[in-house]
């Protein structure tokens, strides 16, 4: 039997290192020395957990669903079900295993035909001209909370048939949802584990209920309504996976665009020459330049597996039942897969094997296809209307070991023209 010792060096539940930056030094040292680790967790019902930090060992991981399982004890590292009794296996789609994800993924996928996202690029492409009008006036703003939140806030506020009015509760939700152990986004500015966040997802839930049943009474031309008449030999989706897989969509759509997006300007900012790179090949270089952002950026932090039987991974046994905290943020900084791997490049060559979406398999990641094309359109808007912007002060990051998220950072820019009237967004 393995020898279960956590190296002195590693704590990957310090939460602050994460404020700080630190970790990326912490799992430096893990993939050379340490690449399978042991970790203890005063938290969990069980002693503790296996940190893999290898690409490779990591995709191998994420790929074998039989052996390495999302629906025996869910994907994210806490236990389940929670004290509150909000239990997400076998219900939401990163919380189950092929039949069940392979069964459930084919009706979601009904919802979103080419039509249906070739329309939410339309819309998103006026979106994104206002989004950079609201600000384009004023020479500054907080990338964050003025450009970057509000494009993927309004892709699935759209795609979920949210009222303009609503949206922002989106917004709170999901906030508090990924952030409850960040002061600034707690009720009374003390941190907790789950319990505020678990408080957010029933509210979010509940509203997608009103949402579904809304759609049921009245049809509509959009992805909702497709999705709730989906249909493969008689199956569809149940009321609890369509409200499940809203919650997954309103998180993952959300918190992990804007954060690519966040952090993606801060790289082209901050990296000599790169912003003046993509500037002037566009068309060429943003394809990859967005792979580069979601690899540099790493939007989520880890994801878990727990072993359906004894196995042996990077040389370290280790035995059925056993929690594996998978992180993509070291996956994705791995020396031996990327050179120089800390340095943002967009003109990377092998870029584009970034595990940010998943690393490929029965996960990999549904809305991949739609972040990139909300990155792609509001950087494009950005380049061509803002093009000096800069970053002016260090990013301000969240207190959290699951999304890597930035919360506020300052940019200025020569003021500009708007495009369109005045016009909010809470008005459209």
């Amino acid at each position: 039997m393995t020898k279960r010792v956590q190296p002195d060096f590693v704590d990957v539940l310090d939460l602050d290192q994460y404020v700080r930056g630190d970790h990326h030094a912490m799992f430096r040292r893990m993939r050379e020395e340490a690449p399978v680790s042991w970790h203890e967790d005063p938290n969990s019902r069980a002693p503790g957990f296996w940190n893999v930090v290898r690409h490779g060992d990591l995709t191998h991981v994420n790929r074998d669903t039989t052996l390495f399982s999302s629906q025996m004890e869910g994907s994210l590292m806490h236990d389940q079900p929670q004290p509150s009794g909000f239990d997400s296996r076998g219900s939401l789609l990163i919380d189950t295993d092929p039949p069940l994800h392979t069964r459930y993924r084919r009706l979601i996928n009904k919802g979103f035909t080419p039509r249906m996202v070739g329309l939410l690029e339309q819309y998103l492409q006026h979106r994104a001209e206002i989004i950079v009008d609201n600000v384009i006036e004023k020479g500054e703003c907080d990338f964050v909370t003025e450009l970057a939140m509000e494009l993927p806030l309004q892709a699935i506020a759209e795609i979920m048939g949210v009222p303009q009015g609503d949206r922002r509760l989106l917004f709170d939700w999901t906030n508090t949802m990924i952030g409850a152990q960040d002061p600034e986004y707690t009720a009374d500015g003390e941190v907790s584990d789950m319990p505020e966040a678990t408080a957010a997802a029933t509210e979010l839930y509940i509203y997608s209920e009103q949402l579904r049943e809304q759609r049921r009474n009245d049809p509509k031309d959009d992805i909702v309504t497709k999705l709730l008449n989906a249909e493969i030999e008689g199956d569809k989706l149940s009321d609890d996976e369509f409200g499940m897989f809203m919650l997954l969509l309103s998180v993952a759509g959300n918190e992990t665009t804007r954060n690519a997006t966040s952090h993606g300007m801060h790289g082209l900012s901050s990296t000599p020459g790169q912003w003046d790179l993509l500037k002037s090949n566009l068309p060429e270089l943003i394809p990859n330049a967005l792979d580069e952002m979601v690899r540099w950026g790493s939007p989520v932090l880890h994801f878990r597996r727990q072993s359906s039987a004894p196995t042996e991974l990077g040389g370290v046994e280790i035995d059925a039942d056993e929690k594996i905290v998978m992180w993509h943020v070291s996956a994705n900084r791995d020396e031996t897969v990327f050179e120089d791997p800390d340095t943002f490049n967009i003109e990377r060559h092998n870029a584009h094997d970034q595990i940010g979406f998943g690393g490929g398999g029965a996960h990999y990641c549904l809305g991949a296809n739609l972040a990139k094309a909300e990155l792609r359109i509001i950087f494009t808007e950005i380049a061509t209307r803002m093009p000096d912007i800069k970053v002016v002060g260090e990013p301000e990051r969240l207190r959290s070991n699951f999304i890597q998220g930035i919360k506020h950072m300052p940019v200025t820019f020569t003021p500009g023209k708007r495009k369109h009237p005045v016009e909010q967004l809470a008005q459209t």
